[in-house]
């Protein structure tokens, strides 16, 4: 959606989540007002996979708590399939669960004594019967790849990739529509990112999901999103494909980020005479690329 756009009428759209010309300002009518927000605009379909991207102090993390009613707009308005959450009667339980967020270092929300324990947490507060919670936490717990081993050992005693599987498992156990996954890939290494970041691929795959996943890093979202919306200073600076936000990489850089490590590598294939494209956002499309010139080359030496 664009900004300006004009008011919405409830039920006029089948999104599930739509925000109207929302901003957001911390400490409203004091000397230290910030807006966080500012006349943001979008719509989040069904089934999309989105990254949301900024630098600290962007607004991202203040606009995903919007999304499930964890924090209301100072202006403007959020709907969840067509209805606006903050009218009176609204279900805010109904939308967290069926809206999902997995805050940064999710590992720090886990309290039960063991992991099963821990997943059960939020279906039992949907007054589900103890075989449906626990079908749903075994559902989960699967889903994002634990084994069984694990199931009955405290959560602190497991690996960082380990817990942060287990806490979005917790959340994947309230079955909900939209799954927001805020920096899900913080202080982990190389190797527990990639797990983390295929294991939500897969997650959106298998169930069909729409899901945010919030970063500050272009190399962590290039291979996966459909979609990348950019924030920076409370406001939404873009918002396309991938391939078309990269292609702004130098204005990227003026505030803070850039754009995934290959499309700079390509750039300086260019630079040493080689005719490659820059427009590609993964390894696996550089790697055709260059297939493609070597072949070229090849092709033009036996003509």
């Amino acid at each position: 959606m664009c900004q300006g756009t004009s008011k919405l009428e409830k039920g006029d759209y089948n999104m599930p989540i739509i925000l109207d010309h929302v901003s957001h300002i911390y400490g409203e009518d004091t000397t230290m007002a910030v807006a966080a927000l500012k006349d943001v605009n979008l719509v989040l379909p069904d089934g999309q996979f989105i990254g949301l991207i900024g630098h600290t102090g962007s607004g991202k993390s203040t606009l995903v708590q919007h999304l499930n009613g964890l924090m209301k707009p100072t202006s403007g308005t959020i709907y969840f399939n067509g209805e606006d959450i903050d009218s009176d009667g609204f279900d805010k339980k109904m939308l967290r669960s069926k809206v999902g967020l997995v805050f940064q270092y999710p590992e720090h929300q886990l309290f039960e004594t063991d992991v099963f324990s821990d997943v059960c947490f939020g279906p039992k507060n949907l007054g589900l019967t103890s075989k449906e919670v626990q079908l749903r936490a075994y559902e989960a717990l699967k889903l994002v790849g634990l084994e069984d081993e694990y199931f009955y050992q405290s959560p602190f005693d497991l690996s960082g990739g380990q817990k942060r599987r287990v806490a979005i498992a917790g959340v994947l156990a309230m079955k909900p529509d939209v799954l927001i996954l805020d920096e899900p890939t913080a202080g982990l290494d190389p190797k527990g990112r990639d797990e983390i970041l295929d294991q939500i691929a897969s997650l959106k795959e298998q169930m069909g999901i729409t899901v945010v996943l919030v970063s500050h890093s272009m190399d962590d979202v290039a291979k996966y999103v459909d979609r990348i919306i950019v924030m920076n200073k409370g406001s939404v600076m873009y918002d396309d494909a991938p391939r078309e936000v990269f292609r702004h990489y130098t204005e990227l850089e003026k505030i803070g980020l850039a754009a995934p490590q290959v499309t700079y590598i390509m750039k300086e294939l260019q630079d040493h005479g080689m005719a490659v494209s820059d427009d590609v956002t993964t390894i696996d499309e550089a790697k055709a690329e260059i297939e493609r010139y070597f072949a070229q080359l090849v092709q033009k030496r036996k003509g």
